[in-house]
């Protein structure tokens, strides 16, 4: 068994993203609305993952979007985001440990946040537009 290590390296992010990922995959309440969205073509999103992690967490800049708008319409409330970030942190904790580490749960926890009272903006504002 490995020690766990803090997330250092794009090798670190890609383990992340694909372990957090496999586990919505599987998820009950997450991949209905994943696969609607992805179907088999969850590449991509990971790729875009992994860019926006390693912006995120390494200071290595090569993300280049805008995170919220793809997620402004999905027909997600605070379940979904509750078990999100319940995922996000199970995985994190079990493979990693350290500033990095927590610092990537803050920021999940802070995403599901933001994202969850812009869409709920939306939603009682449905003229608004992105």
């Amino acid at each position: 068994m490995s020690t766990k290590h803090d997330i250092a390296s794009i090798n670190d992010i890609k383990l992340l993203v694909d372990t957090f990922y496999t586990k919505v995959a599987e998820d009950d309440i997450l991949a209905p609305i994943f696969n609607q969205r992805l179907g088999n073509n969850w590449l991509p999103h990971l790729e875009k993952m992994y860019t926006f992690w390693q912006t995120i967490l390494l200071e290595e800049y090569t993300y280049n979007g805008r995170p919220f708008p793809p997620h402004a319409r999905l027909p997600v409330d605070e379940t979904h985001f509750n078990e999100w970030l319940s995922l996000f942190t199970k995985t994190v904790d079990n493979l990693f440990i350290g500033e990095k580490a927590d610092e990537a749960k803050w920021r999940a926890g802070k995403m599901a946040e933001m994202f969850q009272l812009k869409i709920a903006h939306i939603k009682n504002n449905p003229l608004n537009i992105l």
